[in-house]
């Protein structure tokens, strides 16, 4: 009997309170290798907390986060991104000014070889323009030049851009919260075929995101949070938007669902 996907990162009873509120109520989750897991979830479901914790922008209050079946205990986002774990933030957290190349490699700079140029901290703008070149060219995301400021791109390559530099460094995950929030059907479109081709690559995924047509045209699995806690996983090639939305709002609960609408 062959063992199933690999869990490349879980959470298991998450708790976050802020005071008397409390966000995350022992909520489970678990994302496989070479998967788009969407997270989907009403207003106050405690979707951003859980994301939050996982990328390391919050410490839970209880519960215990694993990645690759290890412990860990991340108490900022830089320790997140050192683990392998890469986050794409809603408003982008692009410097407009600067240009591609130079976004890309943002907090990342390559320094000259020299030893000289490296005490004086000199960038390789060269080689930094040339390896952007390479994971753009990987991801197939076509612009015309590294050195164009972002501020002359669209609102979608943009986001391409975003989401190539995740891509780039990310060892194990990609979150995306809200990637194509704000964008038209051909520059959302765009963003969902690149979330398909960074999973394609081998990294596992969780989309966050309202929007619920592109949620079941590029999720593998849906995890659907409500009050503070998982509430089901679901497959969305067996399973209707409005059946998810109804176990989103509570009207209608897990055990309800045909045995095939559940993602296992």
């Amino acid at each position: 009997m062959s063992a199933g996907p690999r869990i490349v990162m879980q959470a298991r009873g998450l708790v976050k309170r802020y005071g008397h509120v409390t966000a995350l109520d022992g909520t489970d989750f678990e994302l496989r290798e070479r998967e788009v897991l969407a997270v989907i979830g009403d207003n106050g479901a405690g979707k951003s907390s859980l994301i939050k914790a996982l990328s390391g922008a919050t410490l839970p209050t209880s519960g215990e986060i694993l990645l690759d079946g290890r412990a860990v205990h991340f108490r900022s986002p830089i320790e997140a991104r050192r683990a392998g774990i890469e986050t794409v933030y809603q408003d982008l957290a692009v410097a407009p000014a600067m240009t591609i190349a130079e976004n890309l490699f943002l907090g990342r700079e390559l320094l000259r070889a020299n030893p000289l140029a490296r005490w004086l901290r000199i960038l390789d703008k060269k080689a930094m323009a040339a390896q952007a070149v390479q994971r753009l060219q990987e991801l197939k995301v076509g612009i015309r030049s590294m050195t164009q400021a972002v501020e002359t791109l669209s609102g979608g390559q943009r986001q391409c851009v975003a989401v190539a530099r995740a891509a780039a460094f990310a060892q194990h995950v990609v979150i995306m919260d809200e990637p194509t929030a704000a964008l038209g059907v051909k520059e959302g479109n765009m963003v969902l075929d690149l979330i398909r081709r960074v999973r394609d690559r081998g990294l596992a995924v969780v989309l966050i995101s309202h929007n619920m047509p592109h949620v079941f045209e590029v999720a593998d699995r849906i995890h659907i949070q409500r009050l503070g806690r998982r509430a089901a996983v679901v497959n969305p090639k067996a399973i209707g938007m409005s059946d998810a939305v109804a176990v989103m709002t509570g009207a209608c609960a897990a055990q309800d669902l045909p045995a095939s609408a559940l993602a296992h």
